[in-house]
């Protein structure tokens, strides 16, 4: 080889300068503004598109168990009556009196209403992408605890379907939402996307309750620290104002949870300690947050 072709050769290929491997060169093809963005994300594309894909595979276990029960409607209604005879033994059977109090303030139905419906979506999706970008060192044993809750949920919707006190209105419920918003949530358009028998347990009380307790632990602004304790038992409020849910409901709604938080910390946590495990933010950083 002559002299000019081994300074080219040296010129193109330096000693030490490690070759692109394919990761490199897939970056090279991405779009600019998708590259980017990949960038500026915790793991980059492929984690957020599994996390995707997670959610995507719980939710298509929802829509398997809605098609299980979808025949089911009188062993619904069944469970539902034994839940209210069960709180009528206990002295507990308060849901439809505290309704029927609220009931002429429309602005309190309405935001009642408003809550419901976008509270286990809205909310529960807006805090996980908050937690994966700011927090993602604890997103992971959060989604866990998700995944845990949701595969509890599906074997009680599966096992135990339940119709709402709304469709219970021989014991005085009203549905606020169809009456106030003339939504029918039980048209065949609505029950393509939502299980009408799921009330056991209260995926509304479990979703809130995991993210607040997750949020107390992170937030280092005393003030929201409250605001995200009381956020369950706002829910729980709204649950019951707009008939959708008995307290028995909530109740088991709240054992998902714990129970959720107890595999993901105790089960699953071990298996990955370095990325599934809960880092709550130390106390002294809190403080400061406060100075």
């Amino acid at each position: 080889m002559s002299g000019r072709s081994e300074r080219e050769l040296a010129g193109i290929i330096k000693p030490g300068r490690p070759e692109r491997g394919i990761g490199s060169t897939i970056g090279s093809v991405v779009p600019g503004p998708l590259a980017a963005i990949g960038r500026r994300l915790p793991r980059g594309w492929s984690d957020l598109l599994l996390q995707f894909a997670l959610f995507f595979i719980a939710y298509q276990g929802y829509q398997v168990v809605r098609g299980f029960i979808g025949g089911r409607s009188d062993l619904a209604f069944a469970n539902a009556e034994r839940i209210v005879d069960l709180e009528k033994s206990l002295g507990t059977f308060f849901e439809p009196g505290f309704q029927q109090a609220l009931i002429g303030h429309d602005w309190l139905i309405d935001f009642a209403n408003w809550m419901y419906v976008n509270s286990h979506f809205t909310i529960s999706v807006v805090f996980l992408a908050w937690l994966y970008l700011f927090r993602n060192d604890n997103f992971y044993f959060v989604r866990n605890m998700f995944m845990v809750a949701m595969a509890i949920a599906l074997v009680g919707y599966a096992l135990v379907p339940t119709a709402p006190p709304r469709m219970l209105t021989g014991e005085g419920f009203t549905d606020t939402i169809a009456s106030f918003t003339s939504v029918d949530q039980d048209s065949n358009a609505v029950s393509l996307l939502v299980n009408k028998y799921a009330a056991v347990p209260s995926m509304h009380i479990g979703f809130s309750s995991m993210i607040a307790g997750a949020a107390v632990m992170l937030v280092r602004n005393p003030i929201a620290r409250v605001l995200w304790a009381l956020y369950p038992l706002l829910v729980f409020w709204v649950i019951v104002v707009t008939a959708n849910h008995y307290w028995f409901d909530a109740a088991a709604g709240l054992l998902v949870a714990v129970g959720s938080a107890l595999i993901a910390s105790r089960v699953l946590a071990p298996v990955r300690p370095t990325q599934w495990s809960f880092r709550p933010v130390p106390e002294e950083a809190a403080a400061e947050a406060t100075a």
